[in-house]
């Protein structure tokens, strides 16, 4: 990564590093002559109120007072020349034979000292910057001269040529040290930072993943630090994300199921509409008819009138039927009809219906066969399977032909039952087949007028079969048709 944290990190490091080292630089350019001249200084007067004691308590003579003043004179590197009031020298860290004791004295007694190279000076001593005037000693001197407590006076002087080279092999040290550091630091920041950048780069590919709906990825690095709290927190959001986003979806789903729903509704309810208008044309303009008819007196004679009145009253219940049939269709497609599984014996409930139709079965002049066991329970809806069972059956009665003949099988498959209704007569045309079971469809609608079929029956089966989650259909012989249904046959309800 041309940004990434880890070469930040590296470069600010070294710049950093770089930046503290050049401010070291200039700092001991500007200030390390003067607090070395300061430190100086202070040495010197320090040296001299130890000597200006010694010289009080007269102990000067003592070897090892002696020792203890030339030991500090040779830590500050510092020459020291004590003389008496006649002028005679009573101390010394020079030998009477260097050149730098006359030379100190002369430069002290014969030099006007320029204030502007005095650094300190007080009643008993003077403290000044000066360069000797040998030739063979080109050096510049912290020097000072005064007087002591007892009346003898004094030169102190320490070279200052040292503290140029100091200052210089100081920097040169300081250079060569930091280009060092600055190496094996920066490699050690761009190692160590790894532990720091491998973690960030995992949330990184973490919170892609996550941007992309993949949840599945985990923060696995760990740790007690604000990057493993942070990672923590990614794990948690992660899952956070996932039950929200699901649960959206199935708010969605839902809604969508909703808006679906609502639609096939109204969708719905149109199509009853305009079947409902259509159906009731025909009847209404019937019943309409005979009745302006039997108004005006068309015709006088009672048998007439006996015969519009009976034509209005059988398009009127004809009407009865289709609107009771429409509102039971409705309730099972919109699911408001519930389902009360219960078992039952589905011979006995085939009989009953048998039974109740036998005044249709003699006026069509048919037989009806029944083949089944003596007993055959069933789970279902037995007031719905009743509905299936009398539409199949008055279906077959309403089109039977050729020998008139019927018949009802009950057969065991399994755990399944077979139920099937066979009415010899026409097959139906195959193109006719899919579309049976829609509501209003007639094959023949002048047959299907006759006997007041309004093209509901097979509608409510198909939805009483799919409210059982049961298959159904209907098969074409070449001497009749057999409409059949399945019901679970369990001897238990699993």
């Amino acid at each position: 990564m041309k940004y990434s944290i880890r070469r930040q990190m590296t470069a600010i490091f070294i710049g950093l590093f770089a930046c503290i080292l050049g401010a070291v630089l200039i700092i001991n350019n500007g200030f390390l002559g003067r607090y070395y001249l300061s430190h100086k200084a202070k040495e010197l007067v320090r040296t001299y109120y130890a000597v200006d004691d010694v010289l009080q308590e007269g102990s000067l003579t003592d070897l090892t007072v002696l020792n203890g003043i030339i030991s500090r004179t040779e830590r500050g590197n510092i020459d020291i020349v004590v003389m008496d009031s006649g002028g005679k020298a009573v101390f010394s860290t020079l030998g009477e034979q260097d050149p730098r004791l006359s030379q100190m004295i002369r430069d002290v007694v014969g030099q006007d000292i320029d204030a502007d190279t005095v650094l300190e000076q007080t009643g008993n001593f003077t403290i000044y910057r000066s360069a000797a005037d040998s030739d063979q000693d080109n050096v510049e001197y912290l020097r000072m001269w005064g007087i002591f407590s007892d009346g003898s006076w004094f030169v102190m002087q320490s070279p200052l040529a040292s503290i140029r080279e100091s200052a210089a092999l100081a920097n040169q040290f300081l250079i060569y040290l930091g280009s060092i550091g600055i190496i094996v630091g920066g490699l050690l920041v761009w190692l160590l930072s790894r532990r720091i950048t491998q973690p960030l780069m995992e949330l990184t590919h973490l919170s892609q993943k996550m941007a992309n709906l993949n949840f599945d990825a985990k923060y696995t690095s760990g740790g007690a630090d604000e990057i493993g709290i942070l990672g923590s927190n990614f794990n948690r959001m992660s899952e956070q994300l996932e039950k929200t986003i699901s649960e959206l979806k199935r708010a969605n789903n839902q809604l969508q199921k909703d808006i679906e729903q609502k639609e096939k509704m109204e969708e719905m309810r149109n199509e009853f509409l305009g079947n409902v208008s259509h159906e009731l044309k025909t009847p209404l303009a019937l019943i309409q008819g005979y009745a302006e008819g039997l108004k005006e007196g068309v015709n006088d004679d009672p048998e007439s009138r006996e015969f519009y009145c009976e034509v209005i009253m059988d398009e009127a219940d004809k009407m009865n039927r289709m609107v009771k049939n429409l509102l039971t269709l409705n309730q099972l497609e919109f699911g408001s009809d519930e389902v009360e599984f219960e078992r039952f014996d589905i011979v006995g409930l085939v009989k009953g219906v048998i039974a109740s139709c036998d005044i249709l079965i003699q006026q069509a002049g048919a037989s009806v066969d029944f083949v089944a066991d003596e007993k055959l329970d069933v789970w279902a809806d037995e007031f719905k399977t009743e509905q299936v069972v009398r539409n199949y059956l008055t279906n077959a009665i309403h089109h039977v032909e050729n020998e008139k003949r019927i018949e009802v099988r009950i057969r065991q498959n399994g755990d399944t039952a077979h139920i099937s209704v066979f009415n010899s007569g026409k097959p139906i045309p195959e193109e006719d087949v899919p579309k049976l079971w829609d509501k209003f469809y007639k094959v023949d609608k002048a047959h299907t007028r006759e006997y007041g079929g309004n093209g509901i029956g097979l509608s409510i089966v198909k939805a009483i079969m799919e409210s059982f989650h049961q298959k159904y259909g209907v098969r074409n012989y070449d001497n009749g048709v057999e409409f059949w249904f399945e019901l679970d046959a369990k001897t238990e309800n699993t």
